[in-house]
C-alpha cells in the first residue's frame, strides 16, 4: 500500500467526519434554539433527507462523504426515497415496497440487537 491510497484513505475519513460533524452541528443548533421535541427533530431531518434524495442533492453529498452523510437520520430517508424510486420504476406498488426493502436489513438488525440485548440487560426507571 503506497502512500496515495493511505492519503485517499485518510483524506475519505475527513470527508465522513466533516460532512457527518456538520449534520450532527445543525442538529445541535435546532435543538438548543427551538422548543421541538425530540422526534419532532428526528423526523423533520428524516424529511430532510427525502426532500433532499428527491431533488438529487443528497446523492452527491453520499459520494462525497460517503458513511458521513449515510449514517445520520437524514442517510436513513436518503435510504427510504432511494428505495422508493428504484420501486417506482416497477409500478406504483413498487414505489410504496421500494422503500420498505431497502430499509430492511437496518430495521431488522435494530429490533434483532434491541431484543438481544433486552434480554441480557436488565431496565431500570430514570431516578431524577
Amino acid at each position: 500500500m503506497g502512500l496515495a491510497e493511505i492519503w485517499e484513505i485518510v483524506f475519505g475519513f475527513i470527508k465522513a467526519f466533516a460532512v457527518g460533524g456538520l449534520i450532527c452541528a445543525i442538529a445541535q443548533v435546532v435543538i438548543n434554539f427551538t422548543d421541538l421535541t425530540a422526534g419532532k427533530i428526528l423526523v423533520m431531518f428524516m424529511l430532510i433527507g427525502v426532500v433532499l434524495t428527491g431533488l438529487g442533492i443528497y446523492q452527491p453529498l453520499v459520494e462525497f462523504a460517503g458513511a458521513g452523510a449515510t449514517v445520520p437520520i437524514c442517510g436513513f430517508g436518503y435510504l427510504l426515497a432511494n428505495g422508493a424510486m428504484q420501486g417506482a420504476e416497477t409500478g406504483l406498488f413498487g414505489a410504496f415496497t421500494g422503500a420498505l426493502s431497502a430499509a430492511s436489513a437496518g430495521v431488522s438488525a435494530a429490533v434483532v440487537f434491541s431484543f438481544l440485548m433486552a434480554m441480557i440487560f436488565r431496565s431500570k426507571t430514570k431516578k431524577n
